[in-house]
C-alpha cells in the first residue's frame, strides 16, 4: 500500500477521539479509539492525540512524512483558516485552542481543522447516502441539530464559518427556548432531547388511551427511542407526538431543498437510527412544502455510515485542501521527491 496516499482522519467527540487512515479512495486501513480526556479544562486532548499518532506510526514502522496530512472535525466554534476551536462546552474548552499550530509544530504535517458536523456531512457525501454527488445537504439529529451544506462538491462555511446551523432554522415561532437564546429551532423539536419535550408538552391535553402518555404523567423516564418504539406499537400518542416532529422537519428540509435544491437532504444522527419510519413522518410534509421541480429531484435519505462519517470526512478534507491550497501541494510534492 502507498501510504504516500494516504490521510490521517480524526473525528474528536466529548466521549472518544476516533481516528483512521484514509486513502485517497476512501478505503479505511487503520481504524482505533480513544476516550477523550475533558479533564483539566481538557489541557490533555491535543498532547492526547499527539501521543496516539505517534505511538500507531512507530507501531507499523512509518514516520509522519508517510502522510498527506491529517484532518479534523471538532465540536464549537471552529475558525477553519486559523485552525482553533472557540467555545467546546463537551471538551471542557472554554477558551480558544490552537489545534492546528500545536499538531503541525508537532509533526509538520498539514493539518486541516472543520466542524464537526460539516465534517461528518463531508464523509456521508462522498461514501455514505450522499453517492458522491456535487450536492448534498447533510442533517444531524442527535442531542441537538446540526449540519453541513455541500455545494459543487465544495462546504458552504459562510463568511464567519457558520453556515449550515440548520438546527437553528425556525419552525414554531413561538415555540420551545433553544439553547442559542432563541425560541423555536428545528433543534428544540426535531433532537431527541426536543423530540422528548414535545411529547411531554403534549401529554397532558392528550385525550385518548396511550401507554406512552401514561408513562410521561407518572414522569417516568421517556427517551426519544421510546417514542419511536411506541410508534411501531401504533400508539396512538406516539404517532401524534412523531407527526409533529415529522412536520417541523419535513417543512425545514422542504425550506432547504427549496434554496439548494441538493441531490439529496441526508438524515444522520441518533434519532436517524428509526430509519423508514422517520421518513414516514417527514416525507409527507416535505413533499408538501416542496417547490414542485425540487421535490422530484431532491430526496430524502437516511445516512448510512454512523460511526466512520467524521473520519472519512475528516481525511476528505486533507485531500480537497492539496487540490486547493499551494502550501500543502508544494509539502506534499517535497515529500514524495525526497521521499521523506
Amino acid at each position: 500500500m502507498n501510504m504516500k496516499k494516504t490521510a490521517i482522519g480524526i473525528d474528536l467527540g466529548g466521549t472518544t477521539i476516533k481516528f483512521a487512515w484514509i486513502t485517497e479512495s476512501g478505503e479505511v486501513t487503520e481504524q482505533w479509539v480513544e476516550p477523550t480526556p475533558v479533564h483539566d479544562h481538557g489541557s490533555q486532548i491535543v498532547p492526547t492525540i499527539l501521543a496516539s499518532l505517534q505511538n500507531k506510526m512507530k507501531a507499523h514502522g512509518l514516520t509522519p512524512g508517510d502522510f498527506f496530512g491529517i484532518g479534523m472535525g471538532s465540536p464549537g466554534a471552529v475558525d477553519h483558516q486559523a485552525g482553533t476551536v472557540t467555545g467546546a462546552y463537551n471538551l471542557n474548552w472554554t477558551k480558544t485552542v490552537h489545534i492546528k499550530q500545536q499538531i503541525e509544530s508537532a509533526l509538520n504535517l498539514p493539518f486541516v481543522l472543520d466542524n464537526d458536523a460539516n465534517v461528518a456531512a463531508l464523509g456521508e457525501q462522498w461514501k455514505g447516502a450522499g453517492n458522491n454527488a456535487a450536492d448534498v445537504v447533510f442533517v444531524t439529529l442527535g442531542t441537538g441539530v446540526g449540519g453541513g451544506v455541500i455545494s459543487r462538491g465544495k462546504l458552504v462555511r459562510g463568511v464567519s464559518g457558520a453556515a449550515g446551523e440548520i438546527g437553528h432554522i425556525k419552525v414554531e415561532p413561538n415555540g420551545f427556548p433553544c439553547t442559542c437564546g432563541g425560541t423555536g429551532c428545528l433543534e428544540t423539536v426535531a433532537s431527541a432531547t426536543g423530540i422528548v419535550n414535545l411529547a411531554k408538552a403534549e401529554a397532558e391535553s392528550f385525550a385518548g388511551t396511550s401507554g406512552l402518555a401514561q408513562l410521561i404523567m407518572k414522569e417516568e423516564a421517556v427517551s426519544a427511542k421510546i417514542i419511536f418504539d411506541r410508534a411501531r406499537q401504533k400508539d396512538p400518542f406516539a404517532e401524534l407526538v412523531l407527526q409533529k416532529v415529522g412536520g417541523y422537519l419535513g417543512i425545514a428540509c422542504a425550506n432547504i431543498a427549496n434554496i439548494l435544491n441538493p441531490s439529496a437532504i441526508v438524515l444522520g444522527g441518533g434519532v436517524s437510527k428509526a430509519g423508514e419510519l422517520l421518513l414516514h413522518y417527514v416525507r409527507p410534509y416535505f413533499e408538501q412544502h416542496a417547490f414542485p421541480s425540487v421535490k422530484e429531484t431532491t430526496s430524502l435519505r437516511i445516512a448510512t455510515l454512523e460511526n466512520t462519517a467524521g473520519v472519512l470526512g475528516a481525511g476528505l478534507l486533507v485531500f480537497k485542501q492539496v487540490e486547493t491550497d499551494e502550501t500543502v501541494k508544494q509539502h506534499v510534492q517535497i515529500q514524495q521527491r525526497t521521499g521523506a
